[in-house]
């Protein structure tokens, strides 16, 4: 199938949640002064749904209450409770990509009982292997969900994948290791062009921009290089939808009927360098 005849989809994303006493140098790993003293910088929570009349694909899982309690974390609104917005019931959901397995992108999965699990292969040896004997490695992931996605291993559900590989009919996943060995991004075409949903791959508009990645992160050199591919899988900077930025729910529309839905398959309500020079101050 060429890129011209491949089918559009909406894309939608949802805020359900935020860390918000964050100051902005926690969000870089590198600080050279971009930022003003005192800044702070929340890092909000997403999930994301692609969408047409065919298809219907979850892009992560969100987490729930109890892990948002114990990690000192802001829940808006269940994520899987709010599909309902769009008249999905989890028990329909055929189709979920986990970008990568860190508690805020892969919890809930036993809410999906009849989803395929697209994942990277790279990912699930990574969670179960050696790497995990280490406090600091392996903190950012849940033993719950790891052993859901190992779960789904063995009931034929999980599907893994090594590099890049079409879930729906144009869509595709691409590994993008860095922030950890089997991270991947997702790129839709849409009305407006190609949208990447970079997830953690840049956390924040600014990361990407900058070239500044977030600290928590396997390798620093991949996490670079993968900052290019994002951008010349996307059609431009405002095609990049980053994991965690508070400006996504701010710059683009909302979905009718359901506002805290935002959507990214519409153009933005304003530019990305007005965007950026919300955060970062004049060299």
């Amino acid at each position: 199938m060429s890129e011209s005849t491949f089918p559009t989809y909406e894309v939608l994303a949802l805020r359900f949640g935020t860390h918000a006493d964050r100051p902005a140098r926690d969000n870089f790993l590198v600080d050279e002064g971009q930022f003003t003293q005192g800044t702070d910088m929340p890092m909000d929570f997403y999930f994301w749904v692609v969408r047409n009349e065919q298809h219907f694909l979850l892009v992560d899982t969100g987490f729930p209450e109890e892990m948002a309690l114990r990690r000192g974390r802001t829940l808006f609104r269940d994520p899987v409770d709010a599909l309902t917005d769009l008249g999905v019931a989890a028990g329909d959901v055929s189709d979920v990509v986990i970008t990568h397995l860190h508690y805020d992108h892969a919890g809930n999965l036993d809410r999906f009982p009849h989803a395929r699990i697209h994942l990277q292969e790279e990912e699930l040896q990574f969670c179960t292997g050696p790497a995990m004997r280490h406090h600091i490695v392996r903190k950012p992931f849940e033993p719950v969900n790891v052993q859901a996605a190992v779960q789904r291993l063995f009931e034929g559900q999980l599907v893994l994948h090594r590099g890049e590989a079409e879930v729906l009919p144009g869509v595709t996943v691409h590994s993008v290791p860095g922030h950890t060995p089997g991270t991947q991004v997702v790129r839709v075409p849409t009305a407006r062009g190609w949208v990447v949903l970079a997830s953690d791959a840049s956390h924040l508009w600014a990361n990407i921009r900058l070239r500044s990645p977030f600290p928590i992160l396997d390798q620093l050199t991949p996490m670079l290089d993968g900052y290019d591919k994002i951008e010349a899988l996307a059609d431009g900077d405002d095609h990049i939808i980053p994991g965690h930025d508070p400006q996504v729910a701010q710059r683009f529309p909302r979905l009718s009927g359901a506002d805290d839905w935002v959507c990214l398959h519409e153009p933005a309500l304003d530019s990305i360098e007005t965007a950026a020079a919300v955060h970062v101050a004049a060299r």
